[in-house]
């Protein structure tokens, strides 16, 4: 049987157990410590608040800058429009709100001290977007002189702020928006309008007067909207119409399809560098598509008095009533040609077709690069 040990060999060991335990709990007392110094300073340091402001701009036609943030146009009372900026983020009290007469018209300007700009409130990430910045605080439209550039970005370094804009319109007013990056919307307004956005969705929703929209890259939207003109042009994004009624509309797409769901422009102009068309349950007297790289379908209620389309590369479907009434002359540079109708025909070739169809009173002109042409009769 083993001796125990000695006594004074407890004893030598005691003091380095209770060294080291004191070490622990001296280490977990700092811990809390620590933590209670975050807890105070973070309940000591100042709360970022939204801050806003409203202003009042009077005269028929006023314009509205603001580099980044989200801007809605709506319905307002009595003489003025009527301008509530809040700005937003822990920089949000170095963004300055200018008003003066530029240009003729009243404007509103948000100024931005830095030539970098964070905007951290928008839901996607999407890089960055520069814009040449005046000296006013406005840029874009016909005063355009370059000015200086400025940066905005989702993350990084720089000034982190941003404002959101509502503008409140009476009815009759002449609005611009300016926006560099951010989501603007417009509804239930009457008026003549001009949104110009270097990166965001637009929508547009119960909207009469007039609507021109430029988009850099993102979406446009409109919707249940009865207007004398409709211009939208879009670097990049696609355009969708529903429920929309105008005397004339030009839309222009660099990259992105077009698409109409019982859409009524007395005069249709397209233009789209690379997406579809495609147009349903609609209504148009005068048609002119041109479409560089994808398909084109039209589904029309009435006989269109004048349609041209043009296809690069892409199929072309046009359907029309069973009471058309036109000259007809379609070629393909390689696809087959297909119709519903019966042509009294002075010209047929497998690529090339010509004819009428009754009286001939309208006139209808397809020419596909690549593609198949297609007329039904709805």
């Amino acid at each position: 049987m083993r001796n125990p040990a000695p006594r004074s060999a407890f004893l030598a060991i005691a003091p380095a157990c209770d060294g080291r335990r004191t070490s622990i709990i001296n280490a977990a007392r700092t811990l809390r410590r620590l933590a209670g110094l975050v807890l105070a300073s973070t309940a000591l340091a100042p709360e970022v608040r939204a801050q806003s402001e409203r202003k009042t701009l009077s005269g028929s036609s006023v314009a509205i800058y603001n580099l980044a943030g989200n801007v809605s146009v709506e319905s307002g009372r009595g003489s003025d429009v009527v301008v509530e900026v809040t700005r937003r983020g822990s920089d949000a009290r170095e963004l300055r709100v200018e008003t003066s007469e530029i240009g003729g018209r009243q404007t509103l300007r948000v100024v931005y001290p830095d030539d970098d700009i964070i905007f951290s409130g928008r839901r996607d990430s999407w890089g960055s977007t520069e814009v040449q910045v005046n000296d006013d605080g406005t840029w874009g439209g016909k005063r355009w002189r370059g000015g200086r550039k400025v940066r905005i970005r989702s993350r990084g370094r720089g000034t982190e702020a941003w404002a959101d804009v509502r503008i409140l319109v009476p009815e009759g007013k002449s609005v611009a928006a300016y926006v560099a990056v951010g989501e603007l919307s417009a509804n239930n307004v009457n008026g003549n309008f001009t949104i110009d956005c270097g990166s965001g969705r637009t929508t547009a929703a119960n909207v009469r007067g007039s609507l021109s929209v430029d988009v850099g890259s993102g979406g446009v939207n409109v919707r249940d909207s009865d207007l004398d003109q409709l211009t939208i042009d879009t670097g990049s994004g696609g355009v969708s119409l529903s429920r929309v009624t105008a005397l004339r509309c030009v839309i222009d797409t660099g990259l992105g399809g077009v698409q109409g769901d019982n859409a009524s422009c007395d005069e249709l102009s397209v233009d789209v560098g690379s997406g579809g068309v495609r147009f349903v349950d609609s209504r148009s007297s005068a048609i002119r598509v041109d479409a560089g790289r994808g398909t084109v379908s039209m589904t029309l209620r009435n006989s269109p008095r004048s349609v041209n389309i043009e296809s690069g590369s892409g199929g072309v479907l046009l359907g029309v009533p069973g009471s058309l009434s036109a000259d007809i002359d379609i070629e393909t540079g390689s696809g087959g040609i297909e119709t519903d109708f019966m042509l009294r025909t002075n010209r047929v070739e497998r690529n090339h077709v010509r004819g009428v169809i009754g009286d001939g009173a309208g006139r209808i002109r397809i020419e596909t690069g690549s593609g198949s042409v297609t007329l039904r009769r709805n």
